[in-house]
């Protein structure tokens, strides 16, 4: 049977998947819902976004892009969760726990579901009845740029069933993408969203002026702090090293292609919260996972003083100079 594959998301990463599906020789038919219609009319016409990665052709059927996300999720087995974190709720609005039964939801959302405190795992389970072994997760230093310009790049997709972990890793992988499989659904969640913070963390010190020596503690000191929390919340065997934890991180909190990093780095050079969102024109999850970290952690006490101090400077309206130089000396 010829898996059907839909993408929810209209966005640049959700572009780079479709193009990744694209370009992968596995049989396969893609399905492409976005909410802005001219969008869509653009791409049927033209092939490509006209917002995200404009550079890359889209070779989907016409009809196979629509704004009725009823019927993309419909007639798809794989489901493709794309949009901003903060938007998932008001995207699935009219679907149904039924209309997700039987189906494999893939989160391609590096971020965390903000009224309810949840990662898209969690949410989908609680809220969808969706069993942990038809989530997949998909995590891993890759930033949409880089695979618009087919750069080597690594994915790791992670499901409590590695057979479905491995089915779509096949989807995925091509000349210019390499997969792994995990069986870690809430490890690398939570690792994708923590290092969003991490990253605002080093955009912020280098807007202040912060230099590459103290950007590599930082770095050494956030991936501790993903140690601790991942462990204490999901307590299994893991290895921290590996690229879907830190190599994740480390090209968030260092790649050009950053939001997260961008819109830090703006907050240190002086622009308020609200200004540095408007300017970028893009959702820089970080400021979102800091709130709901923030809040998730009461619950454990674990020691997060990077993420401790993003967010007194988000929501506390602390001074980012001020609250840095508290941070440096608890970094070691």
């Amino acid at each position: 049977m010829v898996p059907k594959i839909a993408m929810i998301g209209g966005g640049s990463w959700a572009t780079a998947i479709v193009k990744m599906l694209s370009d992968n020789v596995a049989e396969k038919e893609i399905f492409w819902w976005m909410r802005n219609e001219v969008a869509i009319e653009h791409i049927k016409k033209f092939k490509h976004n006209p917002h995200y990665l404009s550079s890359v052709e889209i070779k989907l059927p016409e009809a196979h892009i629509s704004s009725n996300i009823n019927g993309i999720i419909k007639a798809a087995d794989f489901i493709i969760l794309n949009v901003p974190a903060a938007f998932l709720k008001e995207s699935l609005l009219t679907i149904t726990p039924d209309d997700l039964k039987g189906k494999k939801i893939v989160s391609a959302i590096k971020g965390i579901v903000p009224e309810d405190n949840l990662i898209i795992g969690e949410f989908l389970h609680e809220k969808y009845g969706v069993p942990y072994r038809d989530i997949l997760v998909i995590s891993g230093p890759c930033h949409a740029e880089e695979v618009a310009l087919e750069k080597l790049s690594y994915l790791t997709l992670a499901c409590t069933d590695i057979d479905s972990a491995s089915v779509f890793a096949s989807l995925l992988s091509n000349r210019y993408i390499k997969t792994n499989v995990s069986d870690d659904i809430f490890g690398t969640e939570y690792a994708a969203v923590l290092k969003n913070i991490y990253a605002v963390a080093s955009g912020i010190c280098h807007g202040i002026g912060y230099g590459d020596n103290f950007q590599a503690v930082l770095i050494s000191n956030a991936i501790r702090e993903i140690k601790r929390f991942v462990d204490a919340v999901h307590p299994i065997n893991r290895d921290i090293m590996e690229s879907a934890y830190l190599g994740d991180l480390l090209v968030t909190a260092y790649s050009q292609f950053s939001r997260n990093r961008t819109f830090g780095n703006m907050v240190g050079k002086g622009y308020t919260v609200k200004s540095a969102q408007l300017e970028m024109n893009m959702i820089a999850e970080g400021y979102y996972a800091a709130k709901c970290i923030h809040v998730k952690n009461g619950a454990y006490g674990v020691d997060m003083p990077i993420c401790k101090a993003v967010h007194q400077i988000l929501y506390e309206n602390r001074s980012p100079q001020t609250e840095m130089k508290w941070l440096a000396e608890q970094l070691n």
